[in-house]
């Protein structure tokens, strides 16, 4: 907004003097001038005219005329109608750079205030999934951007390993594991964990299918199969502390973490702290209490409790049952308030996919009502499901994606094309093996953060890792492909970095003003993708800033110049790219190569 600042500053003051008014510069709009008309930057007149009390054209031509002839900002102007197209003059375009190059790549609106995020939540019966991934990297990124922003983030994983999911893995392996353990199998622990639950599945169809046949019908067998009433029957003895059921349930949780491990050192994600939903799954039960006391919350003739959300738009709900046992809601009652006595935060946000909206409107809205301090910093970043070419994925079946294979699959894809592009000379093999797996996970990460959260993806591993259109690899590349021309000017001795050529810059070209334009952007971007914990905002904008920087390297010569000061200046102005790539990539868990 750095271009944005000097021109709002000039139209407040030329507004003051022309109509004797004085604007508050928020009420300025400001948009990029459309393309057939000459311009950078267009005002919107028309919300100004009830404070000139003339019509927006005739308003927009006399702050047109009063700037043109009093700022030195500002070159020529035109009027389209109600919207005043601004030319900015050459001394505010080398202004606006100069100030760029003094302007930090982050932001101080958050405070420092505290921010928890909440994100992975993996059970402990699967290895994570393509949908996990974006899970992830969306937590992890939002994160990062908040910090960028001045907030002081900690991220939460909130770990599902108790439940009657978790016993069907165990079931499984008792039953037919024979004592296989990951080093046996040769295989992770979560992946062998996962294995099991399919052979939950698998063997329960069958048990489902046998009581059909006999008669019985399709639901109640779903209901009646053995297997099932065993796995029902472990989760009670697991509750009552079982020496035996908690000795498998630590022992395959356990080989399940060092995958979950593994897998997230592996994709960049890291933690601050982990929840256990073995260890919060009884909280909660004070804060029914609370409600029962306050009488918010009501008793059924049947002993089990509940809340009445209908005037606020839901129905009622279940907050303990009968024989007094706890619901998820109960849970997440509970967890709330023990993560809020652990940071004290002011938005805590959880990274849940889209359908467990209810869910979590339901938890906001009981601890509204129980009058909780921290309810109105409650936030659901709600995203969509991630599709394949080959359909929707299914744990249960073993037809989802694997996140370590994916992972694999990726990086092999990036290697094929960057040797088939011969992007490796003077690599060593370890090297190449380390640029194969950036620009694999960047593909990736890239790929999957691009979208606007809230939005159902279909993911294509193929299209993720080429070199062209919108993915991280062509990002990446941009950034390779500058730090080449930096090592040449280093090389070549050009001081670029002492800035004493903007004296002798007297003007720019049109595409070093366009990728001008963008890098005073970045900010607003950071600011925007903070307040909407959106990180396609910064993907899109680090595309966008890349695609005009390859523009302006193809158009215009950087070191075939006589102007030693113009070198400079154009090295100066792809170093800040590169810089502000950088940057942006890392918000969103991407590294970029120097040498591609």
């Amino acid at each position: 907004m750095i271009l944005e600042d000097i021109l709002v500053k000039d139209i407040a003051q030329a507004f003051n003097k022309l109509f004797d008014v004085e604007l508050p510069e928020n009420t300025l709009n400001l948009q990029p001038t459309k393309k057939e008309f000459a311009g950078s930057h267009t005002l919107v007149v028309f919300p100004l005219a009830r404070h000139s009390k003339k019509k927006p054209e005739e308003t927009a031509q006399m702050i047109g005329e009063y700037l043109k002839k009093n700022s030195a900002d500002i070159d020529d102007f035109n009027v389209i109608k109600g919207f005043l197209n601004l030319t900015l003059s050459e001394m505010a375009w080398v202004s606006a750079f100069s100030t760029l190059l003094n302007t930090d790549l982050v932001r101080h609106d958050g405070e420092n205030k505290k921010v928890i995020i909440e994100y992975s939540s993996p059970n402990t019966n699967k290895p994570l999934h393509l949908g996990h991934l974006r899970n992830n990297f969306l937590g992890y990124s939002v994160a990062e951007i908040l910090k960028a922003n001045g907030y002081k983030v900690d991220k939460i994983n909130l770990v599902n390993d108790r439940g009657i999911h978790i016993c069907k893995s165990m079931l499984a392996y008792q039953k037919f594991g024979a004592g296989e353990t990951p080093e046996t199998a040769n295989i992770k622990g979560d992946h062998l964990i996962g294995k099991y639950y399919v052979i939950f599945d698998q063997q329960y169809k069958k048990e489902i299918q046998t009581l059909v046949h006999q008669g019985t019908p399709p639901e109640e067998a779903k209901k009646e199969a053995p297997l099932l009433k065993e796995a029902q029957e472990m989760l009670k003895k697991w509750e009552q502390n079982d020496k035996e059921v908690v000795a498998l349930w630590q022992t395959m949780n356990n080989w399940v973490y060092q995958g979950f491990d593994e897998t997230y050192h592996n994709i960049g994600v890291d933690f601050d702290k982990y929840y256990y939903e073995s260890r919060t799954y009884l909280l909660g039960k004070d804060l029914v209490k609370e409600g029962l006391d306050k009488g918010i919350f009501y008793t059924k003739e049947n002993g089990s409790v509940w809340v009445d959300l209908s005037n606020e738009g839901l129905d009622e709900k279940l907050l303990l049952r009968a024989d007094g046992t706890s619901v998820y809601m109960t849970q997440d009652l509970g967890t709330a308030e023990l993560k809020y006595n652990d940071y004290q935060f002011e938005k805590s946000i959880y990274v849940v996919g889209n359908e467990q909206d209810y869910h979590f409107d339901v938890l906001f809205k009981i601890l509204k009502k129980l009058g909780k301090p921290y309810s109105q910093g409650m936030y659901h970043l709600s995203y969509g499901m991630v599709d394949l070419p080959t359909g929707k994925m299914k744990s249960r079946e073993g037809t989802v994606v694997d996140a370590d294979d994916l992972v694999l699959e990726v990086k092999n894809a990036a290697a094929k094309i960057t040797r088939e592009l011969g992007k490796i000379e003077g690599l060593s093999h370890e090297e190449a093996d380390q640029l194969y797996a950036m620009i694999g996970l960047g593909a990736l990460k890239f790929f999957l953060l691009k979208v606007d959260p809230k939005k159902r993806m279909l993911f294509n591993p193929e299209e993720s890792v080429q070199l062209q259109g919108n993915t991280g690899p062509f990002v990446q590349y941009t950034h390779a492909r500058i730090a080449a021309i930096i090592r040449k000017a280093s090389e070549s001795n050009y001081n670029y970095q002492d800035n004493a050529f903007i004296n002798k810059l007297k003007e720019m070209n049109e595409n070093e003003k366009e990728v001008t334009s963008l890098l005073a952007n970045y900010q607003e971007k950071l600011k925007e993708a903070a307040e909407n914990y959106d990180p396609s905002v910064i993907a899109q904008y680090i595309f966008d800033l890349a695609k005009e920087y390859n523009r302006f390297y193809a158009e215009v010569p950087i070191f075939n110049e006589k102007d030693e000061s113009l070198i400079n200046f154009r090295v100066a102005l792809s170093k800040r790219v590169a810089e502000t790539i950088k940057s942006g990539m890392l918000l969103l868990g991407i590294n970029v190569p120097d040498r591609m």
